[in-house]
C-alpha cells in the first residue's frame, strides 16, 4: 500500500511542475492503464515486477490526473482578465484575522454575492483597506466573522519571479484566492448588521476574539505576540527582529503552530479523559477507556489545528493521528511509517499544492527522520542521548532540504532546540492554550517566553549560528539525503561515516567562473521599482535596493535571498542611486545582511538611510574604478548639483556606466530630462549595448535625443506588473522600436539576466523559460 500511495504523490508533484495544463483528452489512457489491476500475481520474478511496476505507474498517472483537475477547476475561478482595475461591488465575510501595518489592513474577503452585474462568481479574494491620510486607522475596523458590503478593485494574482524566490501566485492558488485588490472608500464601506452564521466565520470570530484578549490581558509585553501565534496561529503578531532570531536559532518552527504541539495537546487530551474514564465502570463498560482517550485526542487535535487556522503542519499532524487512533482502535499495532505516507497521500488529496509550500517538505521530513532514529535504529526513546541523537538527526536530514529552500542553515539550532522543544511544547504552549480559560496564566507563559527570548536572541548573534550557501543543484540535495540515510543507519552497519562523502557536492558546489573583462548584469525583479546586480570575475556590485513596504522591503525579501542562492556573499559595493523609496527602500536590510565594501549614493546628506553607515560617499561625476578589465564610471550628477535647492530628487540620480574592451551598459536610475541633457552636453554619452530605460520609462525621460545618442541594441525597462503609473510610456516605447531596439521587461519577464562576452550579449528571461501553470500571462 504504501508503494501506490507514494506513486499517487509522486504524480500530484510532476503536475505541479508543468508549465501548461495537460489536455483532457489524455484523460482516455486512464482507463487503459487500469487494465493492470487485472493481472494475476505471477511467481516470476521478472513478471510479477513487472505488473507492480505498472501498478505504480497506473497510481502515477491517478495522482497526476487528480491534481490536474483540482488545478483547472481552481484556475477557472480566478478573476477574468477584463474585470481587473474595475469597480466591483461585493457582499462576504472576513475569513481570517485581518493584519494592520503602517498603510492599512490586510485581510482575506469570503464573497458570499456579487452585487454588480455581469460580473462572474468569486468565492475568496485578499483585500486592503488603506488608512484615510494623516491617520493610522479608521473608526469602524474590521474584524474576523463580520459581514460586509464593500466595493473594491481586483487584478488577478500575480508577483515577482526570481529564481528560488517566494512565489506568490501559488501561494495564493493554494489558499484558494482567486484575486487582489484593495478596498475604495466611495461609497463607503458598510459594515451589514446580519452577523455571518457560517461554521468558517464563527471560527474567524472566534480566533479573533481569542487574539484580542490575549493583547488586552498582556498589554505591551515584549513576546505577546509570540503567545498569539501559540494559541491562534497569528504568526504575524510576532515582531520581525524576534522572527529573525528565531529563524537564526532554527526553532521558528515551534513558535507558531507546529506538529509537535498538536501532538502534545492530543496526548495530554488524551491521557486526562482515558484516566478519568477508567473511574466510571459503567461507561468504561460501553466503551473501553483507551478508545474514549483515542476519541478525546482527535477532537482535541482537530479542535486545536481550527483554532490555529488548519495550517499544513497541523493538517500533518491531525491526518496522522487519525490514522495511528484507527490502528490502536482495532487492537492492531501501530505502523508509524505507513501512518506517515497515509497522512501524505491525504494532505496531497485535500490540498495538491501543498507540496508548493517550504512547511511541507520540513514537516514530514522532520518526521521521517524522527521516526528513522527513533524506531529501534539508532536512539533509544526516553534517555538524554536520544534525545540528543534524535535533534542531530532531524537537522542533518532538514539541512539539505533548507538548504535548497534557503540556502541557508542553522547550525546551533540541535542545542536550541534541545532547550525550546520542552520548554515550548511542555509548559509554554499548554499554559497559552489554558490563559483561554484561566487569563492571568497567559503572563506566566509570557514569562517564560521572554527568558527563552532573551536567550534565543544571544545565541542568534554567534558567529557561527548561521552559514550560508549557494543554492544547490537537485542532484547534489538527493546525493546528501541518500548519504544522511546511510549515516543513520542502525548501529554496527559497516563503513556509516562513508555517508557524509556523499555531501561534498552540496557543501562545495561548483561554480560558474566568470573570464576577465567578461561582466554579467542581472535586473532582479523587485516589482515597481529597481534592484540589478553587476558581476565581473571576482567583484559584485548592486545598484539599488528596491522599495520598503509598510512591514518589510525587497531587499529582505528578494534581493539578500537572491544574493545568497547566487552565491553572492559579499558585495564589493552597493550604488543607492537617488532618494527614492522603489530605489532605496531595501537599502538597510542588504547594508545588515551583506557585509558591502562601501556605499556610493544620491541621497540628501541628512537622510535617516545613512546614520550608522561607514564609508558612504555622494556619486559625483568623474568617479571610475576598474575591476577586472571592467570599467566602471559615475557620469552624473556633478559635484555642484548637491548645492542646488531646485533640483529635483530623480535628478541626484548617480548614472552609472560599466563597459569593457567590447561592450557597454548605461543605467541612469530615475533621471528625467534634465539628467539627460546634462549628459548630452557633457559628450560623455556614447552608444551603449544595453540601456536601462530612465525613470522605468516614463514620459520625463528617453528623450528623443538621447535616444539617438546611446542608440542601444537592447532596452530594459524595471517596473511591476499593471503598475499605476502606467509605465513604460507609450510615446518611450515607440522611440525605441522606431531604432529598432530590443525591449525586456521585468514585468512580464522576471529576473532578466545579461552576459557580456565575446560572443555579443546574450539576453535571458526568467519567467518565459521557467513558467508554470498558474502563472498568468
Amino acid at each position: 500500500m504504501r508503494l501506490t500511495l507514494i506513486a499517487f504523490c509522486l504524480g500530484v508533484w510532476l503536475l505541479q511542475q508543468q508549465a501548461t495544463l495537460p489536455s483532457a483528452r489524455w484523460l482516455w489512457l486512464l482507463p487503459l492503464l487500469l487494465a493492470v489491476l487485472w493481472l494475476p500475481a505471477r511467481t516470476r520474478p521478472l513478471a510479477e515486477f513487472m505488473r507492480r511496476l505498472g501498478i505504480a505507474l497506473l497510481c502515477v498517472a491517478l495522482g497526476f490526473a487528480w491534481a490536474a483537475w483540482r488545478a483547472d477547476a481552481r484556475l477557472a475561478e480566478r478573476l477574468p482578465t477584463h474585470w481587473q482595475g474595475i469597480d466591483i461591488e461585493l457582499v462576504g465575510v472576513i475569513a481570517d484575522l485581518p493584519h494592520a501595518n503602517a498603510r492599512g489592513e490586510r485581510f482575506v474577503f469570503d464573497v458570499e454575492q456579487v452585487l454588480t452585474a455581469n460580473v462572474p462568481a468569486l468565492d475568496r479574494v485578499q483585500l486592503t483597506r488603506y488608512w484615510p491620510r494623516e491617520a493610522t486607522h479608521f473608526n469602524t475596523r474590521m474584524r474576523a466573522g463580520e459581514r460586509w458590503r464593500l466595493t473594491v478593485r481586483m487584478k488577478r494574482p500575480y508577483g515577482t519571479s526570481n529564481p528560488h524566490g517566494f512565489d506568490l501566485e501559488a501561494w495564493m492558488l493554494e489558499r484558494g484566492i482567486q484575486a487582489s485588490g484593495y478596498v475604495r472608500e466611495l461609497p463607503a464601506p458598510q459594515r451589514l448588521d446580519i452577523q455571518a452564521a457560517t461554521p468558517a466565520a464563527w471560527i474567524a470570530a472566534s480566533r479573533a476574539g481569542v487574539r484580542e484578549r490575549i493583547f488586552a490581558t498582556l498589554g505591551d509585553a515584549p513576546y505577546v505576540g509570540v503567545i498569539a501565534a501559540l494559541v491562534v496561529g497569528d504568526q504575524r503578531s510576532i515582531p520581525h527582529h524576534q522572527w529573525r532570531a528565531f529563524t537564526r536559532t532554527g526553532v521558528n518552527h515551534l513558535l507558531s503552530i507546529s506538529g509537535l504541539h498538536v501532538t502534545m495537546i492530543a496526548a495530554l487530551a488524551g491521557w486526562l479523559v482515558a484516566s478519568v474514564w477508567r473511574r466510571l465502570p459503567r461507561h468504561a463498560e460501553r466503551l473501553p477507556a483507551r478508545q474514549a482517550g483515542l476519541v478525546a485526542a482527535v477532537l482535541a487535535a482537530f479542535g486545536y489545528a481550527l483554532l490555529a487556522g488548519f495550517q499544513v503542519p497541523a493538517q500533518r499532524t491531525l491526518f496522522m493521528l487519525i490514522v495511528l487512533a484507527l490502528a490502536f482502535w482495532g487492537r492492531r499495532e501501530p505502523r508509524p511509517f505507513t501512518a506517515l505516507v497515509v497522512a501524505l497521500f491525504v494532505v496531497l488529496l485535500i490540498d495538491p499544492w501543498a507540496v508548493l509550500s517550504a512547511g511541507f517538505w520540513l514537516s514530514f521530513g522532520a518526521m521521517a527522520a524522527i521516526l528513522w532514529v527513533s524506531l529501534g535504529r539508532v536512539a533509544m526513546p526516553g534517555t538524554w542521548r536520544g534525545w540528543v541523537t534524535v535533534q542531530g538527526a532531524v537537522t542533518l536530514a532538514l539541512a539539505p532540504v533548507l538548504l535548497l529552500l534557503f540556502q541557508q542553515v542553522s547550525l546551533i539550532s540541535p542545542l536550541t532546540n534541545a532547550v525550546a522543544i520542552p520548554l515550548v511544547s511542555w509548559l509554554i504552549t499548554p499554559l497559552a492554550l489554558l490563559g483561554v480559560l484561566i487569563p492571568p496564566l497567559w503572563h506566566v507563559a509570557a514569562w517564560l517566553m521572554t527568558w527563552l527570548g532573551v536567550g534565543l536572541a544571544w545565541a542568534s548573534n554567534l558567529p557561527l549560528a548561521v552559514t550560508s550557501l549557494p543554492a544547490p543543484d537537485w542532484w547534489a540535495v538527493l546525493l546528501a539525503l541518500v548519504g544522511t540515510v546511510w549515516t543513520l543507519l542502525p548501529r554496527g552497519f559497516p563503513l556509516r561515516l562513508l555517508g557524509l562523502l556523499l555531501w561534498l557536492p552540496l557543501l562545495f558546489p561548483l561554480r560558474d567562473a566568470m573570464a576577465p573583462e567578461h561582466f554579467r548584469v542581472e535586473a532582479i525583479d523587485v516589482g515597481q521599482g529597481t534592484a540589478v546586480l553587476i558581476r565581473t570575475a571576482n567583484h559584485a556590485l548592486l545598484y539599488d535596493t528596491g522599495a520598503a513596504f509598510a512591514d518589510s522591503d525587497s531587499g529582505e525579501r528578494i534581493i539578500v535571498p537572491y544574493l545568497r542562492a547566487s552565491g553572492v556573499g559579499e558585495l564589493s559595493g552597493l550604488i543607492v542611486s537617488h532618494d527614492d523609496n522603489d530605489h532605496s527602500g531595501g537599502m538597510r536590510s542588504v547594508l545588515r545582511d551583506i557585509p558591502s565594501g562601501w556605499l556610493l549614493h544620491g541621497l540628501p546628506a541628512a537622510s535617516p538611510l545613512l546614520d550608522g553607515v561607514r564609508a558612504a560617499r555622494q556619486c559625483k561625476r568623474g568617479q571610475r574604478w576598474n575591476w577586472d578589465g571592467v570599467l566602471f564610471e559615475i557620469l552624473n550628477p556633478v559635484p555642484a548639483a548637491y548645492a542646488e535647492t531646485r533640483r529635483r530628487d530623480n535628478d541626484f540620480s548617480c548614472v552609472l556606466r560599466v563597459r569593457s574592451e567590447r561592450h557597454s551598459v548605461l543605467l541612469t536610475g530615475d533621471g528625467e530630462r534634465r539628467t539627460e541633457l546634462e549628459l548630452l552636453e557633457s559628450d560623455l554619452v556614447t552608444p551603449v549595448d544595453v540601456l536601462f530605460a530612465g525613470h522605468h520609462g516614463s514620459r520625463t525621460s528617453s528623450i528623443p535625443e538621447f535616444v539617438a545618442a546611446t542608440r542601444p541594441e537592447w532596452v530594459v525597462f524595471t517596473l511591476g506588473h499593471r503598475n499605476r503609473y502606467g509605465h513604460p510610456h507609450p510615446h518611450v516605447v515607440a522611440r525605441f522600436r522606431d531604432i529598432e531596439a530590443r525591449m525586456l521587461r521585468s514585468d512580464s519577464g522576471g529576473l532578466i539576466r545579461l552576459d557580456f562576452g565575446e560572443a555579443g550579449v546574450e539576453a535571458s528571461q526568467y519567467r518565459p523559460t521557467h513558467r508554470r501553470y498558474w502563472q498568468a500571462d
